[in-house]
């Protein structure tokens, strides 16, 4: 049985976080995740919104954690190559009785140590969002608030870890925990891997590992948001973030550009029992754009191009639970909204407690510096030129919605932690997430996973094992050969 230091339970961006902030010091560590690849959780179906941090109540992890972690993103986007853009956020009410709710975030904003921040007339909103609701009579502006791409941020702290020692074990479940000595033996669908610490960063499910070996349970609730999607001919509609004021479920249903030049709408919010549970609906869709129309005019709406459902993992206290919970066990739960914006400070954090409590010296080696597949479109010409006179397969265009060549699709599956599925190429590089949603590039997309790969076009996945694309050959006629 291999021995570790510490074992991450979860490869989400927080546990990935917690990973790369472990490979500061010198030990060894493992991230293990049940699925095929980083990202496939509560991190890759979320607002991706960099939050301020005036929402939280003053003194809870949620508003330290949050303040922290906004305060460090513009250095982390730079070592780990991902877009990252301080766009600001409003947040508008549409009466006047409301208007004291905005102070109220103000001031609260105030106390988490929020800077920046300004309360606006609905007229004043309106001369910097042209856009914004004539409805609007006011809005808290946050200037700090940011947009950045979810997938992109976890698997570069992710490979950032790898980088730097962490092994990963991907399809890789775990099914108990049990105290060995000072230590425990974690317990998977892999074998048995034995470790001084244990880290619970496992989102949805992370009350179920916390309570296998915890007297004072948790309950996590899954709560679904549903999102909508527009073309990037919408994705200047508007130039922040737009919230509306946040009610008992969480913020509300946003309007934001992506940082890639899309529209996003969404969420709603409704407690679900099935920790699985992703599915679209068209009632939730439909309160999606009717809830967006209220803070935003004319959204055009028929530039739609897709939706999708992300899960939060909802703790009953309403706050992250964070720490040693018991010897050697560590908690990273409860983290939803704002645990994307949180994520680079809880893993400072619990990495902190872990390397305190073991004794784990500083790494010299450790080397903060990551690059991501370079995304041709978005080079500047000199630099785009010298690329395609060094290799010529990134002048070869597979995705023509998103521009990505088949050097990008080739790099992004023999990456650090390379893309095995359809979908690992796709929040890798963005082939398949333009107009036609892998329409037309799906195919070439699939042929190059089998080739580079070695593998049979039938055994390519889209995401999850059985997940096949392929199950028999057919011939031009619709016919099997």
């Amino acid at each position: 049985m291999k021995q570790y230091d510490a074992i991450v339970v979860g490869a989400g961006v927080v546990g990935a976080a917690v990973a790369r902030e472990l490979s500061r010091r010198k030990g060894s560590f493992l991230v293990v995740e049940r699925a095929l690849d980083v990202c496939e959780g509560t991190s890759k179906a979320n607002s991706a919104i960099v939050h301020a941090g005036f929402d939280a109540e003053p003194g809870t992890w949620k508003a330290k954690m949050n303040v922290a972690g906004n305060q460090s993103m513009d250095t982390l986007s730079q070592e780990l190559d991902i877009p990252f853009r301080r766009v600001g956020a409003f947040v508008v009410c549409f009466a006047k009785e409301e208007l004291p709710k905005l102070r109220e975030l103000y001031d609260r904003g105030v106390a988490n140590g929020v800077p920046d921040m300004e309360l606006l007339t609905g007229e004043q909103a309106r001369a910097l969002e042209p856009n914004l609701s004539e409805e609007v009579q006011g809005a808290l502006l946050a200037h700090t608030s940011g947009i950045v791409c979810p997938f992109e941020l976890t698997l570069g702290l992710a490979e950032s870890a790898a980088k730097n020692g962490v092994e990963f074990s991907f399809d890789t479940q775990v099914t108990g925990l049990e105290r060995a000595g000072e230590g425990w033996v974690v317990h998977t669908s892999q074998g048995d891997f034995a470790a001084r610490a244990v880290v619970n960063a496992a989102g949805v499910f992370a009350d179920e590992i916390h309570n296998w070996v915890c007297e004072d349970k948790l309950h996590i609730t899954p709560r679904r948001g549903e999102y909508c999607l527009l073309d990037h001919t919408a994705g200047a509609h508007v130039s922040r973030t737009v919230f509306q004021l946040p009610g008992k479920y969480g913020k509300g249903v946003l309007v934001s550009p992506t940082v890639h030049g899309n529209l996003l709408l969404g969420p709603t919010a409704k407690d679900i029992g099935g920790k699985e549970d992703t599915a679209t609906t068209a009632p939730g869709l439909q309160e999606v754009l009717e809830k967006s129309a209220l803070g935003v005019k004319n959204i055009p709406t028929r530039q739609v191009i897709t939706s999708f459902s992300g899960l939060r993992a909802h703790e009953d206290g309403d706050d992250f639970v964070l720490g040693e919970s018991a010897p050697g066990f560590f908690d990273a739960a409860g983290i939803e909204s704002p645990g994307l914006s949180s994520a680079p400070a809880i893993g400072a954090y619990l990495a902190g407690l872990i390397g305190e409590k073991l004794g784990l010296p500083e790494n010299p080696d450790f080397d903060p510096i990551r690059r991501g597949v370079p995304h041709v479109k978005d080079l500047p010409v000199a630099e785009r030129a010298a690329l395609l006179q060094k290799d010529p397969a990134y002048g070869q265009i597979i995705c023509r919605c998103e521009e990505v060549s088949y050097g990008e699709i080739r790099d992004a599956i023999h990456g650090i932690l390379g893309a095995k599925t359809l979908d690992g190429v796709k929040r890798r590089t963005r082939a398949g997430m333009g107009r036609c949603q892998g329409g037309f590039c799906g195919p070439r997309v699939t042929q190059i996973l089998a080739r580079e790969l070695g593998i049979s076009v039938a055994d390519v996945l889209k995401e999850r094992k059985d997940s096949h694309l392929y199950y028999e050959k057919t011939d031009v006629k619709g016919g099997q050969e």
